[in-house]
């Protein structure tokens, strides 16, 4: 399967803003952003004007790297919130949402998005208590997510958990943190979604 192996600091200088890809470091003075808060490579300081498909691009680039998604999932993605009734945009956030690994970092489970999606292929994530290792797959309202009895006492766990504290879980989920489950009570709606993005450039992006 294809992934990212660069670094992940350099994708928050690109994007300049943090997409807390690096877990408990992004909180820290350690952060790329904090230290050198400019696009990398030689012409990162250089002033550049945007152009209008340039900066749908960018926001585009900015909602996949936030979700850890490639090109191809993400165009999946966006096709099928087309098809879904309602606003195309806001759907397509909705389902980044409800895929599994981001509902397993946003319960606290893991310290970053790549950690999570790591606990669910290795098998230690359950949902409704059965072991899914598909990071894709959409929670549905009402349904478990929980880690398995044998993986509560990973390291990664305990730390990401601890780390958690400071941000807490979503209101459209509840959080048993001493029973290492939650469940997705409702679907999130657009003012749930705080992060900056601005989901009407991408929708022009792929209609153009």
């Amino acid at each position: 399967m294809a992934r990212n192996l660069g670094s992940v600091c350099r994708l928050c200088r690109r994007e300049g803003l943090k997409l807390f890809l690096k877990g408990e470091r992004c909180y820290t003075d350690k952060c790329a952003i904090e230290r050198r808060n400019y696009p990398p490579g030689a012409h990162g300081q250089a002033r550049t004007r945007f152009s209008e498909y340039s900066i749908r691009l960018r926001e585009k680039q900015k909602v996949k790297r936030i979700y850890g998604l490639l090109e191809r999932q993400f165009a999946r993605c966006f096709e099928l919130a087309e098809r879904m009734p309602g606003i195309a945009g806001e759907n397509l956030l909705v389902l980044l949402e409800r895929r599994l690994d981001n509902v397993v970092y946003r319960l606290g489970f893991a310290s970053s998005l790549a950690q999570a999606r790591q606990l669910v292929r290795h098998g230690h994530i359950e949902v409704d208590g059965r072991k899914v290792s598909v990071p894709s797959y959409l929670v549905k309202v009402n349904q478990m997510i929980s880690v398995t009895e044998k993986s509560r006492s990973k390291k990664a766990v305990i730390e990401a958990i601890e780390l958690a504290q400071r941000r807490g879980a979503p209101s459209w989920m509840t959080l048993e943190r001493e029973q290492f489950r939650g469940v997705l009570k409702a679907l999130p709606v657009r003012s749930d979604l705080t992060m900056p993005i601005s989901e009407k450039l991408i929708v022009e992006h792929y209609s153009r």
